[in-house]
């Protein structure tokens, strides 16, 4: 039995975190959920720029949607409209691959994501506005709509899980982030409930977690080398399973509503000295997902091992966590680094995303 199915029968769902056009169509996604118990997929700017900018793939769709968007007078919004058609397609696609398992769970699995414009992180209404507009315009039930855990997000979590959109919570580093987040998902459901609406809507909320040891690998001593991520997650799982078991939540349970699931993102490993599946292994625990790298997913399925499971507790993050606050590591300033460097980066992406786009339509109109 492959590692990874093992994990999944462990309870934890396997999301990709990649998705190409050429993915689809040679069947290579198809292939991961048939062989490797992938249930899931996320996206990001950065995921799309590389794919339409890798290839001819998108050329044609490009230069159609374009003209049409031209033609509608989209204007400076052209690049980010064609985007979206582009993303969709592909998402639709993707989705209705998942589709069985999203029956299969009623619900609580077979997911893809698509992120709001970044450019929207500050700017709650605008993020409303069109997480509702993407949700509609997808036309599949299984597809999350990405927005930051910014503090303007945390309002547009709270107003589009009311609104009823399924919601991939993005850019969450440690666990007061999380809490934040989590709140903003239990405030809508709660008013759900009041007005009499059905409390089952989905969502998970993304931790990032290896960004936090390439942060601190030159400023701590080698034996705390590659530790903070780990660290840092089981304070999030505790809290995680803490939530789980609170009167609040178990209240809303009562109700009916779904508990919004904690995810492990950016798990793929960046030190090329360390374990290729370092953050899966270390991050095992049920009732969660781990959005992957095809390539770490692979390398999982591979030679990877699935050894303890996360401790509900935390394990011994706490004592580890005091290790890096005694190397001179301010653990809350630099979670919030992290998203402020997080939210620049994915505008970076952005911009060169829009940019490739633009490029595409200067060469497929010429």
């Amino acid at each position: 039995m492959k590692a990874t199915q093992k994990l999944h029968e462990l309870g934890q769902s396997l999301w990709v975190d990649n998705i190409t056009r050429p993915m689809l169509s040679e069947g290579t996604l198809k292939g991961y959920i048939d062989e490797l118990s992938v249930t899931g997929l996320t996206s990001n700017p950065s995921i799309f720029e590389k794919a339409i900018g890798g290839g001819d793939a998108y050329d044609a769709q490009v230069a159609e949607i374009g003209t049409s968007a031209d033609e509608g007078g989209a204007g400076a919004n052209a690049e980010e409209n064609v985007f979206f058609e582009l993303a969709l397609a592909d998402l639709r696609d993707a989705a209705d691959l998942f589709a069985d398992v999203h029956a299969r769970t009623h619900g609580v699995d077979g997911f893809v994501s698509l992120e709001v414009s970044p450019l929207l992180a500050d700017d709650a209404a605008a993020t409303i506005e069109q997480a509702a507009a993407l949700h509609a315009k997808a036309e599949r039930e299984n597809l999350f709509i990405k927005i930051p855990g910014t503090p303007a997000g945390i309002e547009a979590i709270e107003e589009s899980i009311f609104a009823g959109i399924p919601i991939n919570v993005t850019l969450l580093f440690d666990d007061q982030q999380y809490l934040a987040a989590a709140d903003a998902y239990m405030k809508g459901i709660e008013r759900r409930v009041k007005a009499g609406l059905d409390p089952v809507v989905q969502s998970v909320a993304s931790i990032f977690m290896s960004r936090w040891d390439v942060a601190v690998a030159d400023e701590v001593p080698a034996e705390l080398k590659n530790g903070l991520a780990i660290g840092i997650g089981g304070r999030a799982y505790r809290a995680y399973r803490e939530l789980l078991d609170s009167d609040r939540w178990m209240r809303l349970s009562n109700e009916g509503a779904r508990a919004q699931r904690l995810l492990w993102a950016s798990t793929g490993t960046k030190d090329p000295d360390a374990s290729d599946t370092l953050y899966i292994e270390a991050f095992a625990s049920p009732f969660t997902v781990n959005t992957m790298p095809d390539k770490t997913l692979e390398a999982f399925a591979d030679h990877g091992e699935v050894k303890d499971l996360m401790d509900p507790s935390g394990g011994d993050s706490e004592q580890v966590l005091k290790q890096f606050e005694g190397a001179g590591i301010d653990l809350a300033a630099l979670a919030q680094r992290l998203q402020d460097e997080g939210k620049d980066s994915f505008d970076k992406s952005w911009g060169e995303l829009l940019k490739t786009i633009a490029d595409k339509r200067g060469v497929t109109a010429g």
